[in-house]
């Protein structure tokens, strides 16, 4: 049985939570357009808030990432920086995992996610991605499949189980 995950959001802490989350969907709207006009064949995985001044934009390129690359983001950052301290990084083998080509990519992966509402009694969920649909990413989790929209994950992350796979 599929599990879904469309139900009533919880207030106090989790709405703390969601608003840091919604900040980072909002940063990266704005950041990742700039970043992938102004450095051919980039791609920008995630932005994480790190504290309320600063924040991580984690980039992905096929040629991989070095400073020089981490360096050309960080300047067309610019605009950001009078508000924030920027910190660019490559995703390493724990790779955030945002838009449904990100989950497409992770199918028979393990994958840790944070979801708004609770699925299971959880937030917090880990299990192998079984597929990753159009509005939704199907997991199984040791207590059961779960379908989970992508507007209700609020950070999804590959678990490195050191199987050699990118």
């Amino acid at each position: 049985m599929v599990k879904s995950a469309n139900r009533a959001v919880r207030r106090g802490s989790r709405a703390g939570a969601r608003d840091v989350f919604a900040r980072e969907r909002d940063l990266a709207r704005e950041i990742a357009p700039l970043v992938e006009r102004g450095v051919p064949g980039i791609e920008v995985l995630a932005v994480e808030l790190v504290s309320p001044s600063r924040f991580c934009v984690y980039v992905d390129h096929p040629q991989g990432v070095d400073h020089a690359l981490c360096a050309r983001v960080t300047h067309l950052l610019e605009p950001w920086r009078g508000d924030y301290t920027i910190d660019v990084s490559s995703p390493g083998p724990e790779r955030p995992l945002r838009t449904p080509s990100h989950f497409e990519r992770a199918v028979g992966r393990t994958v840790a996610l944070r979801v708004a509402e609770e699925l299971g009694g959880k937030t917090r969920l880990r299990g192998e991605v079984l597929a990753a649909e159009p509005k939704a990413v199907r997991i199984a989790t040791a207590t059961g499949d779960f379908e989970i929209p992508y507007e209700s994950i609020l950070r999804a992350n590959l678990v490195d189980e050191g199987d050699g796979k990118p």
